[in-house]
């Protein structure tokens, strides 16, 4: 019987057919069913294990495990304490809501392992005792015999031993963009799975061909399973954004305690203030410096961020994921279907006498055949070699195309495909020309012969044979070339030398070719075929590059970012391709040669270069891995079951919405819906106006709260009345938050910010030119609210008059300085002001009624302890706050200026 520890150690691609039958134990007339059933208890059934779904309360609860959160909280139960209960339900509210918006958001974060298990639900034909059944691919066990045709998606790991032409796309495994043509013979052990010419994997598709092969490994164990494996284990990083708020949370809760703590010291000590007078004040502190609009407003601003993303064909999964694009310095993007097209395109043709160009990408018939030197179309009919080959790139064909809604579907092989677009885009039609040069026998495409011949009738007397196939295959049996005069010989040296050159950058070159055939002719032979042919043309083809991608790719270059391309291709056309994007392709590393490489040499390598080809699962994961090491923000780009480890490892993962597998989607935190690169710089931009406007957020909250602070311990400290009560406070932050804080969280991007460089990864939300900016405000606004307070009570005026002009000083200053707030660094007076300006303008005007209608209703009054006001006083309110305003553009014009000076030696020179 067969040992699971024994199996697993085997490399099935290093046997021989017969070694292989051997070590699984089987026949060519497949298992009997004791064998089955004694395999099926040893290695179960042929499914990937998922682990069991988080319970929806538990998801639930998870959404308040965060610091923030705590903190809202605190404020909402502090609030309860004083018994204000429409602030507390107001508070606890938010929480709420916060919580559901993260449980919908991140309902999906498990579904990856169950997406790899839908790929793999498939029935399968398997000989059982002699006998050829279909089932279900579930109840596959090693050492199964299956049949594979055209079509079949494999369900199971299988060692090939007998195929014809057999080709599997392999793209969604491994990123190669071509079909892999396999084999039976033995392959090396340490063969990369791109190279396992003789192994069909589990989830690929076949395109071509039939096969018969050995179930070597299932579930689990095989490529996929082993995926799926790591996919479980890849651990969710928390955001640069959810690590900068916990230690801002965390700093800031410590610093209140410590000043509520010896303000309360202080009063009492210092000032004989009784130990409940003292108390309440302290509690006024806690109140005042606590943000608890701060949750809400970067919660809005990340759904916000998520709103316009979608609008830009970006779905966001997890909420936070929006912000993390802002902050992202290394993109790790897959090749085939994400900087590339995933459509194969014929790109260069080569005749005896001249070189073109073709246009367009993909499988739409758009395009045309352009002079390499002059770079002109050339019509149908102007140029007769040229006419020639298009003619046999149709003919020589068993590929289609069907148009529905504006897409083009190929059926058939991609290089066929590629191949029938070219005389397409050249003027051919399909119907017309098998009308004209009506096929009468044909040889199929042959892996051991590698071309293909088919016998045409132009219905005046002449048949030919056109041949397409390996240029290697075709020129052994050429001995002329056609020119325009006519056939002449063969010059071996030029088409080896444009061979050269296509290989070089990275095409796949297909040979055409043709010979005449004598009227009674009919029937093809591979004896006839292979002798005195007339060479046509060679053709380049591959998976061009988006060009969007390139000048996707140069954008985020001038953003700081460097672009990393991950691919399973060969290093030749990875290579090629790189240079197309406007990547260091000079360098290009191979799964193979990372594997030999340390951490720390890895570490280096990752820096260097930008291209690496020939890459397994585990190296994609690898290198994102080394790039954190780094302390690089990376987002990873794919569309492949091989892409889905690295897509979960990743800061921020970026799936490609409709070629890419479930499985890549599920692993993803961003799903782009178009599967254009170019919506990832949109993306980027998104993400840091979100971070932006969460930091103004920030900077418009905090001096308010330093403020109201400041204020009850300027009071302590000369030990007057506190100009601003508790419930006052509350008032304050309740109805700014939702209205002008809530304001900047609408605000559009800032002119140039896709020409700054990515934040550090180290940077804090506060760096140091805000921190100043925020004690300038703080402590001016303090001083405006307590003298105005003071001069009212030195006046005569009463408690409630006084404290009313101080909470009317107080809003009256947040309403002005929002304005400072919508631009962190530029001035408001300039022409981009009005842009973006009508949420904060109407904000604005909210405060202020809603403000008036607290003034003035008695309710309001009798409940804060306040009294009307006249015009005189908001005229004192108005003269007194407006100053602030210029007060910040100054700061901001001085933080200008020594910008400008540390950028520019010259000018800190001549200064």
């Amino acid at each position: 019987m067969l040992d699971s520890n024994n199996l697993n150690q085997i490399k099935p691609h290093g046997l021989n057919v017969s070694d292989a039958f051997s070590h699984y134990q089987t026949s060519e007339h497949g298992l009997n069913q004791k064998a089955v059933k004694d395999r099926v208890a040893a290695f179960g059934l042929n499914t990937l294990p998922v682990a069991p779904p988080t319970p929806a309360w538990k998801r639930f609860a998870l959404q308040i495990h965060n610091v923030l959160i705590y903190v809202l909280l605190v404020s909402a139960f502090v609030s309860l304490a004083l018994g204000h209960f429409v602030d507390s339900g107001v508070i606890f509210g938010v929480v709420i809501i916060n919580a559901i918006m993260g449980f919908v958001q991140e309902g999906k974060a498990e579904a990856a392992l169950r997406a790899i298990l839908s790929m793999t639900k498939t029935h399968c034909l398997v000989l059982r005792d002699g006998s050829i059944v279909s089932m279900d691919s579930t109840q596959l066990v090693p050492g199964d015999i299956i049949s594979l045709q055209a079509g079949d998606r494999v369900p199971a790991d299988v060692r090939i031993y007998y195929c014809k032409d057999l080709r599997c796309d392999e793209s969604a495994l491994t990123g190669e963009s071509q079909p892999v043509s396999k084999h039976t013979d033995v392959v090396h052990e340490k063969a990369a799975i791109a190279d396992q010419k003789n192994m069909a994997f589990m989830g690929t598709m076949v395109t071509y061909g039939t096969a018969r092969g050995i179930v070597c490994k299932t579930g689990i164990s095989s490529e996929i399973g082993t995926i799926s494996n790591l996919v479980q284990h890849a651990q969710l990083p928390q955001t640069p954004l959810q690590k900068q708020l916990k230690t801002f949370a965390q700093q800031l809760s410590a610093g209140i305690l410590i000043l509520a703590a010896a303000a309360m010291a202080f009063g009492i000590l210092l000032r004989n203030y009784g130990f409940a007078e003292m108390f309440q004040a302290a509690i006024g502190i806690a109140v005042a410096s606590i943000p608890e609009g701060l949750p809400a407003i970067v919660t809005i601003a990340l759904a916000i961020g998520v709103q316009r993303m979608a609008r830009s064909q970006a779905l966001v999964r997890r909420l936070p994921s929006v912000e993390v694009l802002g902050s992202v310095d290394v993109i790790c993007s897959d090749k085939t279907g994400t900087l590339t097209t995933n459509a194969m395109t014929a790109r260069a043709l080569v005749t005896a006498e001249n070189t073109f160009i073709v246009t367009g990408e993909g499988y739409k018939p758009e395009g045309a055949v352009c002079d390499a030197e002059s770079k002109k179309d050339v019509a149908l009919g102007e140029d007769a070699l040229l006419n020639r080959a298009c003619l046999i790139s149709l003919l020589c064909n068993d590929a289609n195309l069907t148009e529905e809604n504006e897409e083009w579907t190929l059926h058939g092989d991609p290089t066929e495909g590629a191949l029938l677009v070219l005389a397409m885009k050249h003027g051919y039609s399909r119907a017309s020309s098998q009308h004209t040069w009506p096929r009468l026998d044909e040889l199929p495409f042959e892996t051991e012969r590698r071309y293909m011949a088919t016998l045409h009738h132009d219905g005046e007397g002449e048949k030919v044979v056109m041949l397409k196939g390996a240029p290697d295959r075709i020129l052994q049996h050429c001995d002329k070339q056609l020119t325009a005069a006519g056939a002449i010989n063969l010059d071996r040296d030029y088409w080896y030398q444009q061979l050269s050159e296509m290989a070089e950058n990275g095409m796949r070159v297909m040979a055409l070719a043709e010979k005449k055939a004598p009227e009674p002719f009919a029937v093809l032979g591979h004896h006839f075929v292979e002798s005195e042919l007339t060479l046509i043309a060679l053709v380049g083809i591959s998976d061009p590059p988006r060009q969007e991608a390139i000048a996707s790719i140069k954008t985020c270059h001038s953003a700081g970012m460097k672009v990393k391309m991950i691919t399973g291709d060969n290093p030749i056309t990875a290579s090629a391709i790189g240079k197309e994007l406007g990547l260091n392709a000079r360098i290009v590393m191979t799964g193979a040669e990372l594997d030999k490489l340390t951490d720390e040499e890895l570490s280096k390598a990752v820096e260097q270069c930008d291209v690496f080809a020939r890459t397994s699962p585990t190296n994609k994961l690898q290198l994102v891995n080394a790039l954190q090491r780094n302390q690089h923000v990376v987002a990873m780009t794919g569309d492949g079951v091989n892409d889905a480890p690295a897509l979960r490892q990743a800061d921020i993962g970026v799936a490609m919405g409709r070629k890419g597998t479930d499985a890549a989607k599920d692993a993803a935190d961003i799903v782009l819906t178009d599967d254009n690169f170019s919506t990832i710089a949109k993306a980027v931009q998104e993400g840091r106006t979100v971070y932006d406007n969460i930091v103004k957020s920030i900077l418009f909250i905090l001096p308010t709260n330093l403020a109201e602070a400041a204020v009850i311990i300027i009071a302590i400290i000369s030990g007057r009345l506190l100009p601003i009560t508790p419930a006052q406070i509350l008032w304050v932050n309740m109805i700014t938050a939702i209205t002008l804080a809530l304001a900047l969280a609408f605000e559009p991007p800032e002119p140039g910010i896709m020409r700054r460089q990515p934040r550090p990864l180290k940077q804090g939300l506060i760096t140091g030119n805000l921190l100043s900016r925020m004690l300038l405000v703080g402590f001016s606004s303090a001083a405006i609210v307590f003298g105005l307070f003071a001069y009212y009570r030195d006046m005569g005026a009463s408690l409630e008059h006084s404290r009313a002009v101080a909470v009317n000083a107080l809003v009256m200053l947040e309403a002005i300085y929002l304005l400072n707030c919508r631009f962190l660094t530029d001035s408001i007076f300039s022409s981009a002001f009005m842009r973006g300006a009508l949420p904060s303008l109407i904000a604005i005007v909210c405060v202020i009624t809603i403000q008036l209608i607290f003034t003035y209703l008695p309710i309001s009054q009798a409940l804060f302890e306040i009294s009307s006001l006249a015009i005189e006083d908001w005229l004192r309110i108005i003269c007194f706050t407006l100053p602030i305003l210029l007060v910040v553009e100054t700061e901001k014009y001085v933080w200008r200026s020594q910008s400008a000076r540390h950028s520019n030696p010259s000018m800190e020179t001549s200064s």
